[in-house]
């Protein structure tokens, strides 16, 4: 029954999870390195709908005095090409990978980089990190034996500060959502962010109740403790934006999702059944651009009433 769920949910955002695990034995090109603001930059993981060309989540890279710091590291495979991406704008060593969250997509490549990196997460991302056992989309077992030494040493419970002044990272911790530890990730002085899947792009979002701890409920009021405890940020890196976008986008995200909570507890109170609910959800009008493929529809409704009984 996990397996399933976990295979629906990602035929929604984009193919199922047997072709994502075929596609990272290719030889796929991670893209050029853009700058998004003094020392902070941003490499696309490009469309998760194309699998061909697809390599994972979205990576910030922020250049320190200490040296560089990342945030993500795509599929398997792919820390060759990360590595190539950084030399192309500085020669100072990868020092620190922050992991939004335990995802294959976003911590694939964590053990291409040496041992002394030091890997930081919060405390539940680490955990699912170390299960014992996990569907792929968790990606414990790429931690397993030796690899259990590219776990992340350093965690978080609520909110931890890394570096200072121009080098200074914010970390945020609001409570479940897209899996159970996933973290905000926010540069001051560069007033950016990088939100990991609790905003992967404008749509409908896949939340890992099964496998990941996350809450179709409760990530709504993540993205809600987030957008008034974050101040004097103006772009977003989003786990699988083509681009940076800017705060506001993040904004409207977060009351797109708030709308559909409020849509399906209000039809949970009137006694509807998630069918006749599904049959007829529309998107408001004032989020029209906003995809929500049925399948995710379904998949975030069912767990909202689950949830919510």
């Amino acid at each position: 029954m996990k397996r399933a769920l976990v295979l629906i949910a990602l035929m929604a955002v984009g193919g199922a999870l047997s072709r994502a695990a075929g596609h990272q034995s290719q030889q796929l090109t991670v893209r050029d390195i853009q700058k998004v603001r003094d020392n902070l930059y941003f490499i696309s993981g490009g469309d998760v709908g194309d699998r061909s060309t697809w390599t994972g989540g979205n990576v910030a890279v922020l250049v320190t005095e200490r040296g560089v710091v990342l945030v993500d590291t795509m599929l398997a495979k792919m820390g060759r090409g990360i590595l190539e991406r950084v030399r192309s704008v500085t020669e100072k060593p990868v020092i620190t990978i922050i992991n939004t969250h335990t995802h294959f997509d976003h911590t694939g490549s964590n053990t291409a980089f040496p041992a002394s990196v030091e890997f930081v997460a919060h405390e539940n991302t680490r955990a699912n990190m170390a299960r014992a056992s996990c569907e792929p989309v968790t990606n414990c077992d790429a931690f397993k034996g030796e690899n259990a030494k590219y776990l992340p040493k350093r965690t978080f419970k609520d909110r931890l500060t890394l570096m200072s002044g121009k080098d200074q990272i914010d970390l945020y911790y609001f409570g479940r959502g897209h899996t159970n530890g996933d973290t905000f990730v926010v540069f001051p002085a560069a007033r950016a962010m990088h939100t990991g899947d609790m905003y992967p792009r404008s749509q409908m979002p896949f939340i890992d109740v099964a496998n990941s701890g996350g809450s179709a409920v409760e990530f709504s009021q993540t993205l809600q403790k987030a957008v008034t405890t974050i101040k004097n940020v103006e772009t977003v890196i989003g786990g699988h934006t083509p681009s940076p976008v800017m705060w506001n986008d993040f904004k409207t995200y977060t009351e797109f999702y708030a709308d559909f909570l409020s849509s399906v507890q209000s039809s949970m109170k009137k006694g509807t059944s998630v069918e006749d609910f599904l049959k007829a959800y529309r998107v408001p009008d004032r989020y029209k651009d906003v995809p929500a493929p049925p399948q995710q529809v379904r998949a975030n409704a069912e767990a909202i009433y689950k949830e919510s009984r």
